[in-house]
């Protein structure tokens, strides 16, 4: 029988790993001579309550039903943000609880929205710890994406889960059987970023902060001008390459691994993406094309391309201030934010395959309306779908922008202006990282915006990051009583 031991239990491994983490900062502290041993101390705190968590909650068979993997995958996700939040606390920069834990969730979540002003004179434990998280969220989403969302019937990869058993109880080898791959093929498209990155002038401590964020889809920068800091076409064009490489479902890496040589042509999920950033980029170039954009052609081609893939995927790397380029610019990205990539990556928002779902589903109606009689079924990927299924994308939509509306409303009261409360909402629940606007726009941050939408914006992270159903069960009491 499945109790909540196992769950704290899970909880308190995943503290010590991140405990664990906290050290490769402090070794920064370290070899540049920094006044604050505040990594250390944060580490020593979460290791000895992760072990206080797992020594208390021991049992001969671990096992989760299905409300502990609910409960699970919310808990989590909220601990391990609060207790990231511990080396911004401890640090020589001064950060409100508010501010530190937002940066923290903004880090596990792979959001990239952040309170920090002056990126390119903060610690480098600071910047590395930042990176070192969003590459953790990375992971960690991935890993939920394929094991345990499924199972959960959240966030859709029901329909491109790996065979083999489906029961509950066999969550725990189905992740670790999964999971070492994965993390696997995570080292090494993070290792040839990196590479990449150093090869065309990042430095050291650039390319692997920066590569930990690119292929996690993160955006955490070390600089201030983000990605536009290096003024280098080609450090963009590696980071639109592992942005996309991170966009994609790990699914397919594994089945490629497997022995499935085809399966990134086949796949229409991918399909869809590559066709999405053509149209969109395509029509970002145009737009540039015919207004007063005073920049060369290759600079419009290659200013579309990497904003453009940036913003689709949820990233939030930017080369320059998108709020300069005219009101359609702010709508069209304003649009893109909600899309995101494909199910099972790093990549968030609505997600491309719903939208691929929509338009099945819409095409198929007036099939209908033009033959009544006629029997058509639904089919995605070659896979028969249920109308449950397309039901539920629907809802899935459906709420996804309701939530959004309410954040906004939110964001409204609690003292923002209209263009940074929609855009901040749509930020968060997409897990973007830069809004629209002067505050929050891609030359600002969210420092100055008030502690009660820090909070606000923290939980629409929470709840865009685990596909809204997973955290939002849990304030039904009927889920408690089951």
């Amino acid at each position: 029988m499945a109790t909540n031991k196992t769950v704290f239990f899970l909880i308190g491994t995943l503290l010590i790993v991140l405990g664990a983490s906290m050290l490769a900062p402090y070794s920064l502290q370290i070899v540049f001579k920094e006044k604050s041993h505040s990594f250390l101390s944060a580490s020593i705190v979460t290791i000895f309550i992760g072990s206080l968590f797992v020594l208390g909650n021991l049992e001969k068979e671990f096992k989760l039903n299905l409300r502990q993997t609910f409960l699970f995958s919310s808990l989590a996700w909220f601990m391990i943000a609060l207790f990231g939040s511990l080396p911004f606390l401890l640090s020589i920069q001064e950060f409100t609880f508010s501010e530190a834990f937002f940066e923290s969730m903004s880090g596990i979540t792979t959001t990239g929205a952040t309170v920090i002003s002056n990126l390119d004179t903060s610690p480098k434990s600071i910047l590395l710890w930042r990176a070192i998280m969003q590459w953790l969220g990375g992971i960690g989403i991935v890993v939920m994406a394929i094991t345990i969302l499924p199972l959960l019937q959240v966030g859709g990869m029901q329909l491109f889960k790996m065979e083999g058993p489906d029961s509950t109880e066999k969550i725990l080898p189905r992740t670790i059987e999964v999971a070492a791959t994965i993390i696997s093929i995570y080292i090494i498209l993070t290792f040839l970023c990196g590479f990449f990155y150093w090869i065309f002038g990042m430095t050291i401590f650039d390319s692997i902060s920066h590569s930990m964020t690119t292929i996690a889809t993160g955006g955490f920068s070390t600089h201030d001008e983000s990605i536009g800091f290096f003024k280098n076409p080609n450090i963009e064009i590696v980071a639109s390459i592992f942005i996309i490489l991170g966009s994609i479902p790990f699914i397919s890496y594994l089945k490629f691994a497997q022995g499935n040589r085809k399966v990134f042509f086949q796949d229409v999920q991918i399909k869809g993406l590559i066709y999405l950033l053509f149209i969109s980029i395509t029509i970002m170039f145009f737009y540039l094309l015919f207004t007063n954009f005073e920049t060369n052609l290759f600079d419009k081609i290659r200013i579309s391309s990497f904003n453009v893939i940036s913003i689709l995927s949820g990233t939030g790397y930017v080369t320059d201030d998108f709020g300069l380029w005219g009101k359609f610019s702010l709508i069209f990205f304003l649009f893109l934010m909600f899309i995101g990539g494909c199910a099972g990556s790093t990549a968030c928002g609505i997600k491309i395959f719903r939208l691929q779902m929509l338009l099945i589903f819409l095409k198929n109606q007036i099939k209908k309306l033009v033959s009544p009689n006629s029997v058509i079924i639904n089919k995605y990927n070659n896979q028969k779908i249920s109308d449950n299924f397309i039901n539920s994308v629907i809802i899935f939509i459906f709420s996804f922008l309701f939530i959004f509306l309410i954040i906004a409303m939110l964001l409204s009261i609690s003292g923002l202006d209209f263009i940074t409360s929609i855009s901040g909402a749509a930020s968060s629940i997409s897990n973007v990282g830069p809004g629209l606007g002067d505050i929050i726009g891609p030359n600002g941050n969210y420092k100055d915006i008030p502690d009660l939408s820090k909070w606000i914006l923290s939980f629409g992270m929470l709840l865009g990051r685990l596909e809204l159903f997973a955290v939002l069960v849990l304030f039904f009491p009927s889920f408690w009583r089951s």
